[in-house]
């Protein structure tokens, strides 16, 4: 019996990502040797829609020069659409508008060439290529290998390839995002017809992240577009970031997420919101691509924006040679920040914190948000100041969606205090800035010491501990501490410990089957592999839909505890990407009396269309501070208690609490 067209193409789909793809983790990459690092360059449609012409482009190409900016590492130059014609010449091939490109495409390459600069060309995977406006012009399905060879002909360095008018099923409609089956065919074909040509050509997938690219993309392209189109408002960062959360180690050498071109420069967004914008494209890998008119009969882009542009030091940790992504680290919802943080060649470590509120203010990054408990050196790169020996947060102005940009030297692990950052009167040793992720009276702490010829009594909180002759540690249960960086450590010794390492509490998961259903709220069950740890989730949270349970805090410390939440979201903004679309939904923590809001991101690291459960069984954690929590019994609810005020209706579904005792 034939299997229906979407139940074959996943089997073929799963076929192919097993023999090669995400089976084998991430080493698929396709094996053409370029782009090592993120690609860096201009393209011509942010400011100029799909209206290019030849002198566009020749000033914007030669600005990308006079300005600095191929010193600085931008290479290619891309005419998006608009640079052909409707139809077709009768031997079949795409060429140019003439009226656009008087001179014609190889003499676009040629003067390109000359400055050094790549060539970038744009095609489309459809019947006709992404325009509105114009008349329709031909894109290259079933034309793949006569047009890459034409490109190569041309002296291409780039082709980017975009997703409009491909999906035959549905008739061809301008941008289908749930297409019968996946862009990958495609994609492959064209990739294949490119490596064909044995011309070096950067290949960029574009199909907006439809069918989840990251899964696939790396096999057939250089870098792929993981979200719809940036649009000129600043919620569109936000709303990419989102769906970045999930991805960011998909991205490799030879293989970068694109969250798509930049704005820097368009005057749509100010200054710190451009930095911003540049920090976040830069530390997750992002291709730096200008979207913005450098040089024109019109414009002239200013130095402000030029300067973020042409920053070294962002620069260097986007195309810094270890070639991992920052990731989402930790966010504060009701208090309007987040934390994004990787690592760089050296052993250095890249942190931003970025500024979610409408108001210029001071923020604190706490080190061990992003493992991290002491720096040597810290470049905060935006507010131009370096500061030495940092233990255990770093403090810094901000201003109204700006980002605190900073490059960390010299750390030390999160829990790890060296001796010479305390301080010793007589036989009392103190340790200061003790970070507590929770407030608990559960923290184990471990002393190092030199070795002494004579057992010595240490004491916390004057409770003997024998350390025996020549011992080096020193194991102290029960420690309490209180959550944040406000802790003190005494230790009473005869001979100073050299080091002091923090064990924080374990989580106790509390999964969702233990939580009663309230209202419309619903458990379901999830394919084999899927809702992990549990095995299943609960659906229809919202304001009319809870789960509830009571637990016994195991611990006698009230206040603050450190909750992980175990969540699905794959509430992908594709259609709403233009107006309100997020890709988070709200979540409420009711602990006793108290409630936290949470916002959390997209979990899906799946096909939307294809795999099972459709991205709404992959899990994802959200790290968080809940207050409320008291000695004995505590009532916790899970829902969507603010859904009806404004903000998202639904809440993410739930899988589990782990809750640090």
């Amino acid at each position: 019996m034939l299997l229906p067209l979407r139940q074959t193409f996943l089997s073929l789909l799963s076929l192919y990502l097993f023999a090669g793809g995400t089976a084998k983790g991430l080493e698929r990459r396709l094996n053409n040797g370029l782009a090592i690092t993120p690609p860096m360059g201009w393209n011509s449609y942010n400011h100029y829609s799909c209206s290019p012409n030849e002198s566009i482009i020749h000033s914007n190409a030669q600005a990308v020069v006079d300005l600095g900016l191929q010193q600085s590492g931008y290479h290619f130059v891309t005419v998006d659409c608009g640079w052909t014609l409707p139809n077709r010449t009768a031997e079949g091939t795409l060429t140019w508008n003439p009226a656009r490109f008087p001179s014609g495409y190889p003499a676009l390459g040629d003067f390109l060439h000359e400055r050094g600069l790549g060539f970038g060309v744009y095609s489309d995977g459809g019947v006709q290529m992404c325009m509105t406006g114009e008349p329709a012009q031909a894109g290259s399905l079933f034309h793949e290998q006569i047009d890459a060879d034409t490109f190569a002909s041309w002296g291409a360095d780039l082709l980017k390839y975009d997703n409009c008018y491909s999906d035959a099923a549905q008739g061809y409609p301008d941008a289908a995002y749930d297409p019968d089956i996946s862009p990958l065919g495609r994609y492959a074909n064209m990739s294949n017809a490119v490596l064909a040509t044995h011309r070096p050509i950067l290949f960029q997938v574009c199909d907006w992240g439809v069918d989840f690219p990251s899964a696939w993309a790396p096999g057939v392209g250089n870098s792929w577009r993981i979200t719809n189109d940036i649009i000129p408002s600043y919620r569109t960062i936000s709303r990419i970031l989102n769906q970045a959360v999930p991805q960011t180690s998909f991205a490799g050498p030879g293989r970068w997420l694109d969250l798509d071109m930049l704005e820097v420069g368009n005057n749509v967004f100010t200054i710190p919101e451009e930095q911003t914008h540049f920090s976040l494209w830069a530390i997750i890998k992002s291709p730096l691509v200008i979207g913005a008119a450098l040089k024109d009969n019109y414009t002239s882009i200013s130095q402000a924006s030029l300067d973020i542009l042409k920053n070294a030091d962002v620069i260097s940790y986007n195309q810094d040679s270890l070639g991992v992504a920052a990731s989402f680290r930790r966010r504060w919802t009701e208090e309007g920040y987040e934390v994004w943080a990787g690592p760089l060649s050296g052993g250095r470590t890249v942190a931003a914190v970025i500024n979610l509120k409408d108001e210029a203010r001071t923020l604190t990054l706490d080190l061990p948000d992003v493992g991290l408990q002491k720096a040597g050196l810290v470049r905060d790169i935006w507010n131009e100041v370096t500061v030495k020996n940092v233990l255990t947060s770093y403090t810094a102005p901000v201003e109204s969606h700006g980002t605190i940009l900073l490059e960390l030297w010299d750390t030390t692990v999160a829990d790890s205090y060296d001796g010479r950052d305390s301080t010793t009167m007589r036989q009392t040793t103190t340790f200061s800035q003790v970070y507590g992720i929770t407030s608990s009276s559960n923290y184990t702490a471990t002393l190092s010491f030199e070795p002494q010829p004579k057992a010595a009594t240490v004491a916390i909180g004057n409770i003997p501990y024998t350390l025996p002759a020549s011992g080096k540690t020193l194991s102290i249960p029960h420690i309490t501490l209180r959550a944040g960086d406000n802790n003190t450590i005494s230790i009473d010794s005869p001979v100073p410990p050299t080091s002091l390492r923090i064990t924080p509490p374990p989580p106790s998961f509390y999964p969702s089957t233990s939580f009663a259903l309230v209202g419309n709220a619903s458990h379901v069950e999830c394919y084999t592999g899927l809702c992990q740890p549990v095995g299943s989730k609960i659906s229809n949270l919202s304001p009319a839909g809870s789960a509830s349970l009571s637990i016994t805090a195991p611990s006698s410390t009230s206040g603050r505890k450190l909750v992980e939440v175990y969540f699905c979201n794959n509430d992908i903004a594709f259609s709403t990407s233009w107006t309100t679309g997020t890709n988070t939904r709200n979540m409420t923590i009711r602990v006793n009396d108290v409630t936290t809001r949470i916002e959390v991101p997209l979990s899906g690291r799946s096909s939307e269309l294809f795999s099972p459960g459709l991205g709404w069984q992959d899990t994802g954690t959200f790290e968080v501070l809940v207050d409320g929590w008291v000695e004995g019994e505590n009532v916790v609810v899970v829902g969507n208690a603010y859904g009806g005020e404004g903000l998202v209706n639904w809440g993410a579904d739930f899988v589990g609490l782990g809750v640090r005792w």
